[in-house]
């Protein structure tokens, strides 16, 4: 019998995967753009495309959860995050890196949906808060992805396909099974009590603030460094590394925070502070500035997400096997703050990107009202 600390260290690996995979391809994005002569507008059209497929990924999730355990969805997501990725990277023709991004799209939602199945099955386990820490591990793995960007920043952009092998090796890992409270038929066929849609809706706004926040930051922030304020190529991915940092620390601390505190102060008061950090980004005469401000948004924002998860598992309620379904679905508001991120913070700024984010300075305020909905019932 695996104890459930080792269950929780690997799903805690699997969000680190995901974060270190996905940082590493964001902080190549310059580099990326070169190769293949894209203008804003085409990496925006990139983006677009990996942000729609991970939403398609992310409904497969859902169609599949109540028949398959997200242990086997999380291993399979992996493993398509291995092959997009190492094509995007190495891809010989524009035809080829085409395929990677469609493949790690696809990964990149189910493993989305997956890790975050399991790390509610495991915080439910618990009966107390922890998923800001699994999203921690997120941001640990996005440091040593932006980390090593940093280290590889002479070679050939082709020998960065290696971090395949990271969720390939990840995909091996002793998840979290499925403990059946129905069978599979039943629970296809069982609709059981309604699922309260409204709340759960409130809270996936919340989470849309977030991801277009955090998106904006991480997809945008080393090229608005780099070509905005004119910092030195190899220190590009200082634009993510230190907003990292912050939300590592932030996230390690926010199990204790929220349990203290609550997450409706919690969420308000990063909200202040996220949008101070954007103004700072918004008008900084100087990289080093930016960077300051990058890193202010990270210790505001970085709570919203796990928090959104946990508070819609609690709402949803009932077996397993619907708290799964919930996540899943749930986890497309994911992709709605991605298109607001990545791909409007591009159109806006396809002039002049410093005016891009100036729409998640004003529009990360909204989590001000939007906190009460994330309340445990019954706390003071």
């Amino acid at each position: 019998m695996i104890p459930l600390a080792r269950r929780r260290a690997a799903v805690a690996a699997a969000f680190a995967t995901q974060g270190f995979v996905f940082i590493g391809l964001t902080t190549r994005l310059p580099e990326i753009k070169d190769r293949w002569d894209l203008g804003e507008l085409g990496v925006s059209g990139v983006l677009l495309a990996i942000v729609l497929l991970a939403g398609l990924g992310s409904v497969l999730a859902e169609r599949l959860a109540p028949r398959t355990s997200s242990a086997q969805l999380l291993r399979a997501g992996l493993v398509l995050v291995a092959l997009g990725s190492a094509l995007m990277l190495a891809a010989p023709a524009w035809a080829a890196f085409l395929a990677g991004v469609g493949v790690y799209g696809v990964g990149l939602g189910v493993v989305d949906a997956a890790t975050n199945m399991q790390a509610v099955a495991i915080e439910r386990r618990y009966e107390r808060p922890i998923l800001p820490s699994f999203h921690g591990g997120w941001t640990f793995g996005g440091l040593v992805g932006a980390a090593t960007t940093l280290a590889t920043a002479d070679l050939d952009l082709r020998w960065a396909a290696f971090v395949a092998l990271v969720p390939l090796a990840m995909a091996c890992s002793a998840f979290l099974p499925r403990e059946q409270s129905v069978s599979a038929d039943q629970a296809a066929t069982s609709p059981g009590p309604a699922v309260p849609w409204r709340p759960i809706m409130m809270v996936g706004l919340g989470m849309v603030v977030f991801y277009m926040v955090d998106t904006a930051a991480q997809t945008w922030g080393a090229v608005y460094v780099d070509e905005v304020l004119d910092a030195p190529s190899r220190w590009v991915a200082l634009a993510t590394l230190p907003y990292l940092v912050a939300s590592l620390a932030v996230r390690l601390a926010g199990d204790h925070l929220v349990a203290r505190y609550g997450a409706e102060l919690v969420l308000r008061t990063g909200a202040v502070i996220s949008c101070g950090g954007l103004a700072v980004v918004t008008f900084a005469p100087t990289w080093p500035v930016a960077v300051l401000g990058f890193t202010i948004v990270g210790a505001g924002i970085s709570v919203v997400a796990p928090l959104s998860f946990s508070a819609a598992a609690r709402i949803a309620g009932g077996s397993t096997e619907r708290v799964d379904a919930v996540i899943a679905r749930f986890n497309q508001f994911n992709y709605v703050g991605g298109l607001l991120g990545a791909v409007l913070t591009g159109v806006v700024g396809q002039d002049q990107l410093r005016y891009g984010f100036v729409v998640p300075m004003l529009l990360v305020l909204a989590l001000l009202p939007l906190a009460r909905w994330f309340s445990s019932p019954g706390r003071p």
